[in-house]
């Protein structure tokens, strides 16, 4: 089976040097973001911390760039993003930044060019809204959470 490749230009911005983000395995579907800091950065439990990865991103019309959190650093440390999946709109050419937390119960080091998170390019569809007076019926109507069994 052969991956869709699609180009997605990147800038280096901000002091810090790091490297272009990357796929680990043959088949993976996020890059590795890298945390773009000079020195090591402490997140206590409980703690938000906003940590830039000196890359803006030119992502094409049609599609976004979603931040998704690392399972490894997710199992190992409790260490997720707050807004998961962080959400990259083909408009913006800011830096990249990644919203992380720690959920563990012990402070949490980032170290400097360590991988802190994923991009994952997903195609987007943008919806024509409709004002209807009603919506068509199904089987499960307005059941919410836990509505279809645990």
């Amino acid at each position: 089976m052969t991956s869709l490749r699609l180009p997605l230009r990147v800038q280096k911005v901000g002091p810090i040097e790091v490297p272009l983000p990357a796929y680990q395995t043959e088949r993976a579907a996020g890059l590795d973001l890298s945390a773009a800091i000079a020195a090591s950065m402490r997140i206590e439990p409980g703690q938000r911390a906003l940590v830039p990865t000196g890359l803006a991103l030119a992502i094409p019309d049609g599609f976004e760039g979603q931040v998704r959190p690392r399972s490894g650093l997710a199992l190992k440390y409790g260490i997720s993003i707050v807004n998961s999946p962080g959400t990259i709109d083909a408009d913006y050419r800011g830096m990249v930044q990644v919203l992380l937390i720690n959920l563990g119960q012990e402070p949490f080091s980032i170290e400097p060019l360590s991988r802190i998170a994923q991009l994952v390019i997903c195609p987007v569809v943008q919806a024509e809204l409709e004002l209807v007076s009603a919506l068509p019926e199904t089987t499960r109507g307005a059941g919410g959470y836990g509505s279809t069994g645990v």
